[in-house]
């Protein structure tokens, strides 16, 4: 192999065959094919083919601190037959993308020569910070390109899971939370409680059964409803302008506490079926992939919906962070 500014030239008899059956690297015409170091890495386990020197992996390894980590994403999806190609040759084949996008992703039938990817693609390590305003522009942009948002998460272990990330609209069939109601429910006697909520002693023909939970003795508001109720302009949390955005969706919000959440959504009133979302409280959602991923398996694990609330131009939008169907989850050959 001969070095090249952004990589290696591979020039020998495989190399048209790398790119034409597989698509690996970019092709360079007579003068071969130029492979990222990531993508030597993957030739030299899944194609024979050999490093450019015997310490060429200590010099790679000083150049590129992560290089073991994105080796290990390629390989997760590329050994199923996924075709990938990274940013920086998306260009040569005049491919439009994200600006974010490290790699776009064709299905094991289709070639970059002749069709558009399926999929845009970004990496992370467990322990890299979750910022889903970055996530939620990023999947955004993507999603108007007509292609899935994929992450490939690494461990600690070398090993990868993938997700889905994308823009999500909850939405429900109870209508708005009205101001006639809210009104009803102000007017009543109530008492405070420990836990920052109050207790409603008059819970007779109760306007809207998404508000408070039923009680022999009256309604019992927690303290997230309680400030949507009761707080001046200034004095309304996060917390309770997401609840009363939830309500305006037409959606019955409910303690999410069994399922490490703040809110599990209903689409209908309850007993009509089961509940689509779990809705994170900004203020207690993960700060990494690690605990994302945590919660998004879990969430899958009872046919729900994780959701990330954020607030864009003033208005509540939402972030939704999922396991990809059975058929799409690339992950590397486990190696003991």
């Amino acid at each position: 192999m001969e070095k090249h500014a952004e990589g290696w030239i591979f020039s020998g008899k495989a190399s048209d065959r790398l790119w034409t059956k597989s698509a690996i690297g970019r092709s360079m015409g007579t003068s071969g094919l130029l492979l990222t170091n990531a993508e030597v890495i993957f030739c030299n386990h899944h194609r024979h083919l050999e490093l450019p020197y015997s310490d060429w992996l200590a010099d790679a390894l000083s150049e590129e601190l992560d290089l073991l980590d994105e080796a290990v994403v390629i390989e997760a999806l590329r050994v199923p037959g996924n075709k990938v190609v990274l940013r920086a040759n998306l260009r040569h084949l005049d491919i439009g993308h994200s600006n974010s996008t490290w790699a776009a992703r064709w299905s094991s039938d289709k070639h970059p020569r002749d069709e558009v990817p399926m999929a845009e693609i970004r990496w992370f390590h467990a322990s890299s910070e979750l910022d889903v305003e970055d996530l939620y522009d990023w999947s955004n942009d993507v999603q108007s390109r007509g292609r899935i948002a994929e992450v490939l998460v690494v461990d600690d272990e070398n090993s990868v899971v993938t997700y889905r990330v994308s823009p999500a609209e909850p939405s429900g069939k109870m209508g708005e939370l009205g101001e006639k109601t809210v009104e009803d429910i102000q007017d009543r006697t109530f008492k405070p409680l420990a836990n920052g909520g109050v207790m409603i002693l008059d819970g007779d023909t109760w306007p809207d059964e998404r508000i408070g939970i039923p009680n022999p003795n009256g309604r019992i508001i927690d303290s997230i409803c309680a400030n949507m109720l009761y707080a001046d302009e200034d004095g309304v949390t996060m917390g309770s302008s997401i609840l009363s955005d939830l309500l305006k969706r037409g959606l019955h919000p409910r303690p999410g506490f069994k399922y490490g959440t703040r809110w599990r959504c209903y689409e209908s009133p309850l007993g009509e079926g089961h509940a689509p979302w779990l809705v994170i409280h900004p203020a207690e959602a993960p700060h990494d992939w690690e605990g994302a991923c945590l919660a998004s398996r879990l969430a899958a694990g009872v046919g729900k919906t994780w959701i990330h609330p954020l607030l864009v131009d003033g208005t509540w939008r939402y972030l939704s962070i999922s396991r990809p169907p059975a058929d799409s989850r690339w992950t590397n050959p486990i190696r003991r």
